[in-house]
């Protein structure tokens, strides 16, 4: 396989091209028939054990000390190459509980309880099987070429990214105390973005968020005679309102602003009876982890100062269900990536992303116990690599770049379908990544080469 040799020569795109082509050629559709399985059998947050399995195996093949289990449906494959750093490269592994619109062949049919049991559809409505696939794809690569580079891969499947459970729960699983800990860890998302480009952004990259459960409680009656009731419907819709106040009222400007978004409420089952408590779920964005904790005190103290004001029998019940910090990218590593990225597929075909409102658990590889300014142990990246297919960014309405991507369905959207074309280029950025880390770093020639 002659991937990494073709990069540490530095020959022009057109010469290592026909290196590139046969070793993909050769993976594609033990590749393309992995993906395809995975798409057709999602699994919800941290139900993914079949998922885990297959990738499991697959490393198990390549050569890779394989452990299960971590952090209950993690998977840690790690590969030992000589003296060198250890890279971690991340794929998470869970679905999300969307029925899929596609019309697909490997159209997903499933259907998993959810945290509550209820029975819902479930579907990779995020890219997750793309980014699996991605990481056995590169995980036999570097294995296969392990003679072109020095250090120790860890490879790692996460399982519950959606909830924002998974990393948590693999590093208090000891990932670090039982596999050693990275000198870097590596994630990258599939998304919008036509095949071919790749979105950066350097420092803070992504939002810290929280999800909120409250629950309010009243005194139930009928609905003809509210005097002789607490109404929980009431408070909840005046908190709804109540909390975009924190926005509009609270928050400076100049700090970056926040999203409070409610995104559940639920209370009662008959039109003519006032329940006895009220639950609604919201979501929080931020572009700081101390804006994240002002407004979760926020949250709090007009939960139950509305609370009080609706003559509720006991204060709210106020559950913070999961969370997570701001993603930054470490300066020094983000440089060799990014450049690595720009060599290999051309400046052209880079983004800068900004810093987006989604959020992700991989700040937790950080390894800090707290976000209360700790100094990060793990340096991190993390990147964007798109998923539109040439013919669909084509079709897609709009003019400028940014309608064009605004317009085609996004991740989450029961319509979200990555192209197949993006399996190669996800592994080639992954790959890239990865070499730019381990040793021996190759020396990649200017020219624009990749999937074009």
């Amino acid at each position: 396989m002659e991937v990494t040799e073709s990069l540490q020569r530095a020959e022009p795109a057109q010469a290592w091209r026909p290196h590139l082509t046969p070793a993909h050629e050769q993976l594609a559709p033990r590749l393309e028939a992995f993906y395809r399985d995975l798409h057709a059998h999602p699994e919800l947050s941290m139900q993914e054990g079949q998922t885990a399995a297959k990738v499991a195996r697959w490393l198990e093949r390549c050569g890779y000390e394989v452990t299960s289990g971590v952090g209950r449906h993690g998977v840690v494959g790690v590969l030992r190459n000589g003296p060198g750093p250890t890279v971690l490269l991340r794929a998470d592994m869970d679905a999300l509980p969307v029925e899929e619109k596609t019309g697909r062949p490997d159209a997903s049919h499933a259907r998993a309880k959810d945290a509550g049991g209820g029975s819902v559809p479930v579907m990779h409505a995020c890219g997750h099987d793309v980014h699996v696939t991605c990481l056995v794809g590169v995980a036999e690569l570097l294995a296969t070429a392990r003679h072109h580079w020095r250090g120790t891969l860890m490879m790692v499947a996460q399982p519950a990214e959606e909830t924002l459970q998974g990393a948590k729960a693999m590093l208090g699983d000891h990932l670090y105390e039982r596999f050693g800990k990275p000198d870097v860890a590596l994630a990258q998302h599939v998304g919008p973005l036509q095949v071919g480009f790749v979105g950066h952004h350097k420092g803070a990259s992504m939002m810290a968020a929280a999800n909120v459960r409250v629950r309010i409680f009243g005194k139930g009656g009928h609905g003809s005679e509210p005097h002789l009731a607490v109404d929980p419907v009431v408070i909840a819709a005046y908190l709804v309102t109540r909390l975009q106040t924190i926005v509009s009222r609270e928050l400076d400007l100049a700090g970056g602003g926040a999203v409070i978004s409610v995104g559940s409420l639920h209370a009662g089952s008959r039109s003519n009876v006032i329940p006895d408590e009220a639950v609604l779920e919201l979501t929080v964005r931020t572009p700081t982890d101390a804006l994240q904790k002002q407004v979760l005190e926020s949250i709090t103290r007009m939960a139950k100062a509305e609370c009080e004001a609706g003559r509720s029998p006991k204060p709210p019940e106020i559950e913070v269900m999961s969370r997570t910090r701001v993603m930054v990218n470490d300066d020094s590593y983000f440089t060799r990536v990014r450049s690595a990225h720009a060599a290999w597929f051309g400046e052209d075909h880079l983004v800068d992303t900004g810093m987006l409102s989604g959020s992700e658990d991989f700040p937790y590889f950080d390894g800090r116990p707290s976000g209360d300014g700790a100094p990060a142990e793990v340096p991190l990246v993390y990147w964007y690599f798109g998923g539109t297919s040439h013919d669909a960014w084509k079709r897609a309405p709009g003019k400028t770049f940014a309608e064009k991507l605004q317009s085609l369905p996004s991740n989450h959207s029961p319509l979200f379908d990555p192209s197949l074309d993006s399996l190669r280029f996800g592994c080639e950025s992954m790959l890239l990544a990865a070499l730019a880390c381990l040793g021996e770093e190759p020396r990649v020639d200017a020219s624009p080469g990749g999937v074009h």
